[in-house]
């Protein structure tokens, strides 16, 4: 039997994720199950929820169990240091799971790349973010947004400031029609705005949308935008990867490039991300940064590619059955590799390939 197949899928996706980071640098980062609520209060749009379970500490302070990495990290992270700092992390975060309003203990795999981040730094997270998403299952999807370029079409299109918000939430939802019915209504014609539109509207494929963004304005501002973007693409396997203005975030936190990933058979997204210089901003931090997380809890609804089987062989014995038959057969059986259990009567809910009976 091999090692791995003890694992639950969630437990084997985070050990080969946690290998596969080490193996590009990246240090462990630990921290609290906890940290003051008054912190997170500060930033709850960041969340994705906004209940915290808080608890009183023995000194009478405010405490809140950690509903986020994140923040955490960003916070316990010296600011200005030389270089890019580059940790992964293996938590726990307390909050309502996805869908529901009954608070979980939800496992987290992801990482941060903090300080200088250039082209290489946004180019090796976009790649470790879809191996991270072949760990899980061949059949996944990146999808990227760039808010920079996004932002800027909206702004050449002729949408004023105080309308963003709304269009933002639109392409979010991928309305566009309520975005083509409304935007008289924000001073733009449908036909002023056909740029956008043609974005929006895209099939999603890289190169195809990047030669698209290329030929909407000729100016050196777009031009050099559009081809950053090409730049940490063209790393990429085009395959499993599509332009996806609809990933926005939230824009009082996120800059640049942002990104959600999704697998076969889980229907929400299991990873997401993006660069935070806003964030880092918001607390008070010079450096840029860029990282993604790996929600576990998506991932513990694949079924284990092995087998629908609680074990190989059910051993079955009587009252009258000798113990040295029964050890015997285990031995034998858990020898060879079997994931085996002896029982005296039969469990209804337990299903197995094989049965003895002693």
């Amino acid at each position: 039997m091999n090692q791995t197949d003890v694992f639950k899928p969630e437990e084997r996706v985070a050990f080969a994720l946690r290998s596969l980071y080490r193996s590009y640098g990246y240090s462990q980062f630990r921290m609290s199950k906890f940290e003051e609520y008054d912190f997170y209060v500060r930033n709850k749009s960041f969340l994705v929820s906004d209940n915290i379970i808080t608890f009183t500490d023995t000194n009478g302070k405010l405490m809140a169990l950690k509903p986020d990495v994140t923040l955490s990290i960003v916070r316990n992270t010296k600011d200005g240091e030389s270089g890019t700092r580059k940790v992964y992390y293996h938590e726990n975060v307390y909050r309502p799971a996805r869908g529901s309003r009954t608070y979980r203990e939800i496992a987290q795999v992801g990482l941060e790349c903090i300080g200088n981040v250039d082209d290489y730094a946004i180019a090796e997270t976009l790649t470790l973010a879809e191996r991270s998403l072949a760990e899980i299952s061949p059949r996944h999807a990146l999808g990227i947004a760039h808010l920079g370029i996004l932002a800027e079409l909206i702004r050449r299109a002729g949408y004023p400031e105080e309308s963003h918000s709304e269009l933002f939430r639109m392409i979010g939802e991928k309305n566009l029609g309520e975005l083509k019915l409304r935007s008289p209504e924000f001073g733009v014609s449908v036909d002023h705005a056909e740029k956008l539109f043609a974005v929006l509207s895209g099939t999603g494929e890289v190169q195809s949308t990047l030669e698209l963004l290329a030929s909407l304005y000729g100016d050196e501002a777009w031009k050099s935008d559009v081809s950053a973007l090409r730049r940490v693409l063209n790393v990429l396997p085009m395959e499993c990867v599509r332009l996806d203005f609809s990933v926005v975030g939230d824009r009082n936190y996120y800059n640049g490039i942002v990104f959600h990933g999704y697998v076969d058979g889980v229907p929400d997204r299991v990873l997401s991300g993006g660069q935070y210089d806003k964030l880092m901003q918001k607390l008070g931090k010079t450096s840029g940064a860029i990282g993604f997380a790996v929600y576990l809890d998506g991932i513990e609804r694949l079924t284990p590619s092995a087998n629908d089987y609680d074990v190989d062989t059910v051993v079955l014995y009587g009252e009258n059955t000798a113990l040295s038959d029964v050890a015997g057969t285990m031995q034998k059986l858990t020898r060879a590799g079997k994931r085996a259990i002896a029982v005296r009567e039969l469990p209804a809910s337990m299903v197995g390939q094989e049965l003895i009976r002693l």
